[in-house]
């Protein structure tokens, strides 16, 4: 499989630059990038009502 190179890079940019406009771009980067930090967040870290084994909490 090829690799990907600059102008693939570049490539793909102006295409959604064209798609999405430049103005929108650094607010949909923003979006991702909150997503994948929130994603990241809720793998790492056991939720409130998740219980473990052994847990003594009673509802």
């Amino acid at each position: 499989m090829p690799s990907v190179g600059v102008r693939e890079i570049l490539l793909v940019l102006v295409v959604c630059a064209l798609i999405f406009g430049a103005k929108r771009l650094p607010g949909i980067a923003r979006g991702l990038g909150a997503g994948i930090r929130n994603f990241k967040g809720s793998i790492g870290a056991p939720g409130e009502d998740d219980s473990g084994p052994g847990d003594d909490r009673r509802r």
